[in-house]
């Protein structure tokens, strides 16, 4: 599903097939969810309001329609908020901790909607996702403060590309219902993480700070970040979807980025 011409274009130069359509539009779902057996959902909510309005438009669109039996939505790990770097299983209560992460835990009540009419519905909550295009290599080169190793926050991260295939083995595999912690095997602290990365690209390790002098240094977004720590468990994916990971950790990831920067 594309929202404009252009993309629209660029996509069937792929050989994709397409449908126009706008989750901010109720009325242009309704040719998507006639054609929909089978529903990846990703698409992130507003950026600002209260609820995700996009998910409980597609979801009431796709019950109107009565075509699909599978779906897989891809939310976030913030909706367990801070845990105080414990070890989170998918069983945890959620527990957002700012606006941001409460929309997503609107979207993942919307879309269990679904699950009541008989449509195997998964959902993948996502860490920070990377890969060769999405590493932190601008906020290295700006020296961005991270946080004094005593006062550092857990972070979790999964490879771009087995997102994607975590997403597919959801779609084909997953009973209905059922939450995956789709995170990666690295236990690395934020600040830990910085560093991993600036050593691979040959960049100064970032500056630690406090957290009194990071408020004054970053952004509210990298600061809503900050303050948040846990270990995702990712065992239930790895028995349940049966995919490998390709890249399993930070160091695969880095490698990766590496070979693909000197092509």
């Amino acid at each position: 599903m594309v929202r404009n011409a252009e993309s629209a274009a660029e996509l069937h130069r792929l050989g994709v097939r397409c449908v126009r359509g706008d989750l901010d539009d109720a009325a242009s779902l309704r040719r998507v969810a006639a054609l929909a057996p089978w529903v990846w959902h990703f698409a992130p909510p507003p950026a600002s309001g209260e609820g995700d309005p996009r998910s409980r438009r597609l979801v009431a669109a796709l019950a109107r329609a009565g075509r699909t039996d599978r779906l897989c939505y891809i939310s976030t790990s913030g909706v367990y908020g801070d845990c105080a770097g414990e070890r989170v299983p998918e069983t945890r209560p959620l527990n957002a901790g700012s606006a941001r992460a409460a929309r997503r835990v609107d979207a993942e009540s919307a879309v269990r909607r679904l699950a009541r009419r008989g449509v195997a519905v998964s959902i993948l909550r996502a860490p920070g996702i990377y890969g060769p295009e999405r590493l932190p290599l601008d906020r290295l080169k700006r020296a961005d403060p991270v946080l004094h190793p005593d006062e550092d926050v857990y972070t979790n991260h999964i490879d771009a590309s087995d997102l994607g295939r975590l997403a597919w083995g959801a779609l084909m595999r997953a009973r209905g219902g059922r939450t995956y912690n789709a995170s990666d095997d690295t236990r690395l602290a934020m600040g830990d993480y910085f560093d991993r990365v600036a050593d691979a690209f040959a960049l100064p390790r970032p500056p630690r700070v406090t957290r009194q002098e990071a408020r004054a240094r970053l952004s509210p977004m990298m600061l809503s970040f900050m303050n948040e720590s846990r270990v995702l468990e990712n065992g239930r994916m790895k028995r349940e979807l049966r995919v490998k990971l390709r890249r399993p950790d930070v160091d695969a990831v880095l490698a990766h980025a590496l070979q693909t920067f000197q092509r």
